[in-house]
Formats: C-alpha cells, structure tokens, sequence
C-alpha cells in the first residue's frame, strides 16, 4: 500500500484535466481580475490597455493551453472565429474540423492581441489581413506557427497552421504506396536525372511525398538543396532554404542562384509561375534529378498543365521522368472498424475497376466475391470518429516512347489517358479500392476524394453526429494543464 499527502494527489490529478476546464479556470480568473479592477477604474491609454491585457495571466493561459491541446491532438490547423454572441475554437485533425470548445466573446480582443504580439503583427490594424509567424516550445518540441487574420462582420478571424520542423521523416511505403506504384516510384528515383511531379488539391499531402522522396535520396555523397514555402521538417544533410517573396525572392529566382550551388538533386516546393517550370525544366535537363510539385486533377493534367505554362513540348520527354497524383484518405481505426458485405452497387464498382487491372496484377489478387469490405463506426480510441490517421491513395505512370510521340504531335488529355493504360497505371480509384479491400480505408471515403461516384453505403459515424451530440466528445485527448508554456513568456 502506498500512502500520498492530499498536495500530492492535487499535483497528479491536474494532469488529467481537459482542455475545457483548463480554459474554464483561467476564465473565472480572468472575470475576478476584470471585477477587482472595476472596483478601481484608472485612466489608460490604448497602449497600456494593451500592454496589460498581455500581461494578464489568464490571457495567456487559455492561449498556451489551446495551442498545447492542438499539438497534442495532432492538429494541422487552429481556427478562432468569432460570432455576434461567442468565440469558436476549432481544430483540424486528419483533414476535418472539429468544435473543441467555445469562449465568451468578451476575451475575443485579448486573444488575438496575444497573438498577434507573438507573431509580430500590428495589434491596432485589424481592418485588413496579416500574415505572420512564430515558434514555441511544446512538449520539448519546436513548433512553428503560421498565422493569419481576417476581418469578419464580427471581428478579427485567426487560423494558424502548426508545422513540426523535428517531426519525424517518413518513407515511401508509411505514405501508402504499395506494389507496382512503389515499384515504378522506386525505379524513377534511381534514375541520376530528371524530373519527378507530384500533383493533388491542396492537402493531399504532397510536401510530404516529396520529403518522404527526399529521405530515400539522402546520402552523403549527394548535394540536396531545395526550395521551400514554408520549411515544414528540417532535414538532416539537405540545404533547406525558404523563399520570402516580400523582399523579392522567389521560387524563380532561388532556383537560378540554386544552379551555382553544384546539387545533385533539387526540390522545389510548388511550380507556380511560367518561369519556375522552365528554370525547373532546365535544370532537369542538365543533370539534375528535380522534385516539386503542380496543381492539377490526376497525373494524366501535368503534361498539358507545363504546356498551358509556355514550356516547349520537346523538352517534356527528356525531362521528365515521373508523373504522380495522389488525394489523403482517412484510415480506419483498427479497434472498431466493422467488417460488411458490399452492396450490390459497391459489389459492382470494386468488380469493374479490378477488372480494369493490368493482367498480371489480377492473377495475384487474393480476393473473391462476395467482396468484405469495412465501415467506420467509432469507438474510445479514435474520440468517436472511427478513423486514426491518413494513408495516400496514388497513381503514377511514366515517359515512355509512345507517349514521347504522343506529346510531341499532340498532347491531349485522352491520347495521354489512352497511353496510361497501355502502361497499366493503377488509376486513384483503382488504388483506394485496393486499400479498401485491405481493411485500410472505406469505399465511401474513395469515392468521395475521387469525386467518381455517390456513396454507396449509408451509416451515421459519430462525426456525422448533430452539433450539441458532438460537442459532449473530446477530439483532442486529455493532457496535462501547464501554467504557462516554455517560449510564450
């Protein structure tokens, strides 16, 4: 039996307390302070009104506590949006927001002057947007934080992006790509030049394949040098530079200086100009391997998508190695996903696609009619959401020399699409349905990130669930409530 004094117990269980009764406590701590100082009104101007709402403990915590909460929630976004009767906070996880917890809108002005000052921003401008950043130390890890604020009708909206430069690296196969696709990828990075595309909406998680891609060329005998908007994770061995387009420097202009840097293997975060695609052709014709990225709607866009950006179309075929496209699916949480029989309508869908398949892909594949296939449902681990985490969804295909010809005469979307399949590329759709019938995801999360079909299977999760339902969850796991956190003093 061991015995603990009642201070002790008090220590312990603090560390238990959820992000609601943290915000809770130094909210009523706040409200005495704001009473104990209408006892006693005093003159101030608008920069000591400032000066001292920073100041203000409560302030500060319930700042610190949201943003502990949202990196430990594995949070890639905070949102603070005020209304004409409260202040929302609301964290994105794994690609969807949730409501974690709502605030009286009186502190509104507080919170985001508090952040502002840690971002460096203009406390009294709050007609028109800014942007800036800062970084702290959470849990012994450095984050970075973007910011932005917005005017709304109802004041002064704030977004912040969490960026863990330390995290972890990952590598081809964490990301999702499986059989012939890693084969294809795997092959194209061991060619010694050229250049790689990697094409998706807005996150799909493209800066994270072209790290992964980076990790498998890492070795010291290679110079890595690459362009980045922001640096999302620091790299061991490769030259990280950020482009800052406000004093003039630019993915252009970063990529001209990079040439007199002697690489081996550039990557540059997005092409985004005319320019940058024909400084990024250049340099993957003069023996560099170049990693970036584009925005399109599937791979077989990217040909056409450099040619709409005034790149000559006889310098495709010897630059270009590998065009990929991918799309972020939330994976199933393994402790309560529920096995089914697909319906007719899936039944058919998965049958058509498999049956699209390469010849020696369908020989090899281990499952039969009637197809099991897995809903999301919801349990304790997962805060209710029945999904844990994201797993990417491909298709890639190669130069080869029909389609060199084909770009040369005419490069259209359905000349390209036709050659894809001559080279039996796994279609987006084709590579979700896979994963599917793996138990990794759902059919009705494919489906709607390749926008292919209506959803085939209808099932409330607990996320579908009406708004006072969801708000008794807790998205973001309990965790200790520190005073103040180490780097926002």
């Amino acid at each position: 039996i061991y015995q603990i004094s009642r201070s002790d117990f008090g220590v312990v269980l603090g560390q238990y307390k959820s992000l609601r009764g943290v915000v809770k406590e130094a909210l009523e701590e706040l409200e005495k302070e704001v009473t104990e100082e209408k006892v006693a009104p005093k003159k101030k101007t608008a920069e000591e009104e400032a000066a001292k709402i920073m100041e203000e403990a409560p302030i500060t915590k319930v700042v610190a506590v949201i943003l502990k909460h949202a990196v430990e929630g594995k949070a890639s976004d905070v949102h603070i949006e005020p209304s004409y009767d409260r202040l929302r906070v609301r964290f994105r996880v794994d690609g969807v927001l949730y409501t974690s917890l709502f605030l009286p809108l009186s502190i509104h002005p507080a919170v985001v002057s508090r952040i502002k000052i840690l971002s460096n921003l203009k406390i009294d401008e709050t007609r028109i947007p800014q942007d800036g950043r800062f970084r702290t130390t959470i849990e012994e890890r450095e984050i970075d934080f973007r910011v932005s604020t917005f005017p709304t009708a109802s004041g002064e909206k704030v977004a912040l992006r969490l960026l863990d430069p330390t995290a972890s690296l990952k590598v081809p196969t964490d990301l999702g790509l499986i059989g012939r696709n890693l084969e294809i990828m795997m092959e194209g990075l061991s060619s010694p030049w050229g250049m790689i595309l990697i094409t998706g909406p807005t996150g799909s998680g493209k800066s994270t394949t072209l790290y992964a891609l980076l990790n498998v060329l890492n070795r010291d005998e290679v110079n890595i040098v690459s362009l980045e908007d922001p640096v999302e994770y620091l790299v061991k061995g490769v030259n990280q530079s950020q482009i800052r387009p406000e004093i003039g420097y630019t993915f252009s202009t970063g990529l001209r200086h990079i040439l007199r840097q002697d690489p081996d293997i550039i990557m540059v975060g997005e092409v985004r100009d005319n320019e940058t695609a024909g400084l990024a052709i250049h340099a993957s014709l003069t023996g560099h391997i170049v990693l970036s990225s584009l925005h399109t709607n599937d791979a077989v866009g990217i040909i056409p998508r450099l040619i709409d950006m005034e790149v000559e179309p006889f310098l495709l075929p010897p630059s270009l190695n590998l065009m990929v496209a991918q799309r972020l699916i939330k994976r199933l949480c393994q402790d309560c996903k529920k096995e089914v029989t697909a319906p007719k309508r899936a039944e058919e869908i998965i049958d058509r696609e498999l049956g699209k398949l390469p010849a020696d892909l369908k020989k090899n594949l281990k499952w039969k009619k009637p197809y099991k296939i897995w809903q999301i449902v919801g349990c304790k681990k997962c805060a209710h959401k029945g999904t844990k985490g994201r797993v990417a969804i491909f298709e890639i295909f190669k130069m080869s020399a029909q389609l060199e010809k084909i770009v040369i005469e005419e490069p259209t979307d359905s000349r390209i699409r036709a050659e894809t399949q001559r080279q039996g590329m796994v279609t987006l759709l084709q590579d979700g349905i896979l994963k599917v019938l793996d138990g990794t995801i759902s059919l009705e999360e494919v489906l709607q990130a390749v926008k292919e079909e209506e959803p085939v299977i209808e099932f409330v999760p607990a996320a579908a669930m009406k708004p006072a339902e969801a708000a008794k969850l807790s998205i973001i796991p309990e965790a200790a409530a520190l005073p103040e956190l180490a780097g926002l003093e």
